[in-house]
This record gives structure tokens, sequence and C-alpha cells, in this order.
């Protein structure tokens, strides 16, 4: 259907909780998830979140497929996530670097559970119940972030861990998710 602007951060609208879908199926929601898979795909992302184009529902998606921004990762099914719940499985985290969207240009050193197990509803209202680690653990984690006004940054122990991409990694590719 459309791209859609992407808030950059320092937009109040990305702060903010989202709210629940209350109804599946509809036009609108479907509307919704075409702008925002179209955006994602426009610029190369792993993942969208709703309130990133200023829609403010609990609405993600994600998914990686063979993409030469992400040579290394392992490949995420492109997943629809509304209302979602998170529960970490164990208490094992690890630091992985992680862009965003809404946040050009730079990159963050974040610390992410391992492994969780996520719930929520596809677009029909059908249930999603998967246990995850690695890279789609990160994924499912930073999107869902975006649903309660949290961005990647926010999470960054050490400040000295983030900055812009084309200087910390200079030649590599840069990665959104």
């Amino acid at each position: 259907m459309a791209v859609r602007a992407v808030l950059k951060m320092g937009d109040r609208r990305l702060l903010e909780r989202s709210q629940e879908v209350q109804q599946f199926g509809t036009s609108e929601l479907e509307e919704l998830l075409v702008d925002m898979h179209d955006t994602m795909a426009a610029l190369s992302g792993a993942g969208i979140a709703a309130p990133q184009i200023g829609v403010p529902l609990r609405v993600v998606i994600f998914g990686v497929g063979h993409n030469p921004r992400y040579p290394d990762a392992e490949q995420v099914p492109y997943t629809v996530l509304i209302n979602p719940s998170l529960t970490p499985v164990g208490a094992d985290m690890e630091e992985g670097w992680e862009g965003c969207l809404s946040v050009p240009g730079m990159r963050g050193l974040v610390p992410r559970y391992r492994s969780l197990r996520y719930q929520g509803y596809d677009q029909y209202g059908a249930p999603i119940d998967r246990t995850v680690s690695g890279f789609h653990a990160r994924v499912v984690q930073h999107e869902c972030d975006h649903l309660d006004g949290v961005l990647y940054p926010m999470r960054i122990m050490d400040m000295r861990n983030f900055g812009f991409h084309d200087v910390m990694f200079p030649g590599q590719p840069e990665v959104d998710e």
C-alpha cells in the first residue's frame, strides 16, 4: 500500500505505551500491516513496530531471510505479532550490537535475554506461542520494546558502546532492526 515515514528518536510518540488491539481481521488492521511490511522492506529492516510509523497499537512485524545486511544472522520467520507478552527463559543475558530504523545511522551494544517465550496473536486473532533464542529472541525483544516506549539506547549499559555505525564499523553495511 504505502511506505510510511518512520518516526525518529526525539519524537515523543515513540516514548508512549501503545494500546491493545481490540479487533482482529479488520481492513484497518490489514492496511496497517501492509504499510508496516512495505516500510520495513523498503528500509531493509529486520522488524518494525506500529508506533514507529505513528500508530499507537501493540503490533509488531519481523522476519529475516537471506539478507546481505545480516550475513551472519540466523533466519527468523516472518511474523505478525499482536498484543505480545514476553517471558524470559532463564536469566542468561547476552550483549549484541543493535541498530534501529528510528535511530538511523547509530549502533549500540545492548544486553538482552538469550532465550524467551513470546505469546500473542496473528492478524486474525489466532494464538502464537513460541520459545526462541539467539538473534530471533533479540529481534522480538527489540521490536516489543517499542510498544512500551523503549528505544534500544535506553538499554545500553556503557555509552562508550554507542555511536555512529560508519565510524564504529567502517566499511561494514549498516543494519537496522
